[in-house]
């Protein structure tokens, strides 16, 4: 059984561009190795699978030391503009 969090989450412009790097990181090696990358981090977001993201320049290792829900809300700002 998953344990949800419920407390509340700051974040901060360091997290963000930590986020942001992360992020690039991956796309790229997911473009590397010939995967979709927006579906590929579309899939890991949805369900948390690591699967999602290659090995490749250690893309899974990054991407999981990001909270989902910080990268979620990166997300959001980033599109809303916010």
């Amino acid at each position: 059984m998953t344990q949800k969090n419920e407390n509340t989450i700051t974040f901060t412009v360091d997290q963000e561009a930590e986020i942001r790097d992360v992020v690039t990181k991956v796309y790229q090696a997911l473009s590397e190795k010939g995967y979709n990358p927006l579906n590929q981090l579309v899939g890991y977001i949805l369900t948390e699978d690591p699967t999602y993201i290659t090995n490749h320049s250690n893309a899974r290792a990054l991407i999981r030391k990001i909270d989902r829900d910080a990268l979620l809300n990166a997300l959001l700002r980033h599109y809303l503009g916010v």
